[in-house]
């Protein structure tokens, strides 16, 4: 008798991952997580591919609008030899000449892109495409970086690569296709990870940030929702100018949630790493971040990153922090809430790391 036949591909791929234990165990002393992350970290690199070239950022202001306590500033800046990334500057009114304030990395989400964090809606927009946009802020993308504005914050909210400005044309993409599967594939032919040029690109708005003369370049925060929020995970694994991060609804796992379809958008070529289950999970790369401070936002009913698994992923990255000696820098807010930014925790959260 033959063993079990495996026709349907997801039987298959459950089966694997049943049988695949990650290479690297979370730690659980001091001296395991030293080993650990230095292994980790190679792991996620090498996973991640390679960056692009830097070329000089070359940034200038094109648009200003004043949007009474903060201007709101459109910015380009160069990323790459062949990327230029359209972004939004929210700078606060009243800051003293040689203040620095602290700053925040935005990330947005899907689907529109900077426009959503930026409280901004295109006014030339017809009116029943205004009307979407504003229930998806009111509901899933509140305007967070107009938020942080308002408290004080410098932030920038640059447009990823297939969002807002940057958004694939429509007869390049079939209406049944993913487009950001689709910009996956066109960039994975020159071998590079769409992650990770979302990565360099948010990289890049740090540098730019770092050579504001509003801005300390010691006190840089990252904040995202969703998509954004495996930005802010990813981003601040790798970059530690990021000195605190508020991860909204993204911490999950691909294991147990991902690969059973309840969490589909888990299957998005803009938030895939090859390899990842090979040594580890999500908790692995948000674990990296350890010892820095990290407020992780969990929607009771969001029905993307569910509940239970959400959790599951946070009682993994509690393990390392706590190896690490840095469990008092880890938070949670499971607020009853969907699959949305709450942020009822995360002005107090920046205000104690970053300072006001």
């Amino acid at each position: 008798m033959c063993a079990k036949r495996l026709i349907d591909p997801l039987d298959g791929i459950l089966a694997r991952a049943a049988a695949t234990d990650p290479d690297l165990a979370l730690p659980s002393t001091s001296t395991e997580w030293e080993s650990w992350r230095v292994q980790a970290m190679s792991r996620l690199r090498h996973a991640l591919g390679p960056w692009p070239e830097r070329v000089p950022l070359d940034a200038e202001e094109v648009e200003r609008h004043d949007e009474g306590d903060y201007w709101r500033i459109k910015v380009l800046y160069d990323s790459d030899a062949f990327t230029t990334v359209p972004a939004w500057l929210l700078l606060p009114k009243g800051i003293r000449p040689g203040e620095r304030r602290p700053a925040m990395l935005c990330a947005h989400g899907h689907p529109h892109g900077k426009d959503d964090v930026a409280g901004f809606i295109d006014p030339s927009l017809p009116e029943n495409e205004q009307r979407r946009r504003s229930e998806h802020m009111a509901v899933v993308h509140p305007d967070y970086g107009r938020q942080f504005a308002r408290r004080g914050y410098v932030c920038l909210a640059p447009d990823w690569r297939g969002f807002g400005e940057r958004k694939a044309p429509a007869d390049w993409v079939r209406p049944t296709r993913d487009a950001c599967n689709i910009l996956y594939m066109a960039y994975g032919y020159f071998g590079f990870q769409l992650l990770a040029l979302d990565m360099w690109d948010a990289m890049r708005g740090l540098d730019y940030l770092q050579g504001l003369p509003e801005v300390d370049p010691e006190r840089i925060g990252c904040v995202g929702v969703s998509f954004g929020g495996t930005m802010a995970t990813f981003l601040t694994a790798v970059d530690e100018r990021i000195k605190a991060a508020d991860i909204v609804c993204y911490l999950s796992t691909v294991r147990y949630d991902a690969l059973t379809m309840r969490a589909q958008g888990g299957f998005c070529g803009t938030q895939f790493v090859p390899g990842l289950l090979n040594f580890g999970d999500i908790s692995t790369v948000a674990g990296l971040i350890a010892p820095r401070p990290i407020l992780a936002e969990i929607g009771e009913q969001d029905d993307c990153f569910v509940l239970d698994d959400a959790l599951r992923c946070y009682a993994d990255v509690k393990k390392v922090y706590d190896a690490a000696g840095a469990g008092d820098r880890l938070s949670a807010d499971v607020f009853p809430g969907p699959h949305s930014f709450n942020g009822r925790l995360a002005f107090d959260f920046f205000a104690r790391w970053l300072g006001s």
